[in-house]
């Protein structure tokens, strides 16, 4: 099985070599990738990921904690948790976001939105069921007049 810091390091050189698309298995998903500190470490980290954008609001997106349907929380989503903060790269722009974990009914339907839309993460939810929750962040971006 490949290493996933390799996995990761060759997404995110594709990503950022083309504008923010890249092939494969993400081939026209929605990717990001996602900055975060180490709750630990305190290192920088970066963490390619699918997304759902909000159609309401173009500054929020949201990602899915999945790690591919096993049986734990992915490290990002711990360290994003502590922080609360992180920083996003889409497409070519790359911005400050800050986190906010979605529960319940909330959480629900993006979560099936994005199920329906990508069933791999229905079968995500289908893997981890009675487990643990696929935790559902929102990352949203601080508007322009929030600094006044």
């Amino acid at each position: 099985m490949p290493d996933a810091n390799d996995w990761n390091q060759s997404t995110i050189k594709e990503f950022r070599a083309n504008g923010g698309r890249v092939g494969g298995t993400f081939e026209g998903a929605p990717l990001v990738l996602v900055h975060h500190q180490g709750r630990k470490s305190g290192r920088e980290y970066v963490t390619p990921t699918m997304y759902l954008p909000d159609d309401a609001d173009n500054g929020t997106i949201h990602v899915f904690a999945t790690k591919a349907g096993a049986p734990s929380n992915p490290d990002w989503y711990y360290n994003l948790i502590a922080i609360g903060a992180g920083t996003v790269e889409r497409d070519t722009e790359t911005y400050p976001v800050t986190v906010r974990e979605l529960k319940g009914d909330e959480r629900d339907r993006i979560y099936d939105e994005q199920a329906r839309r990508y069933p791999g993460f229905a079968d995500y939810a289908q893997r981890t069921a009675g487990i643990r929750t696929i935790p559902v962040l929102e990352l949203k971006r601080p508007s322009p007049s929030s600094d006044a």
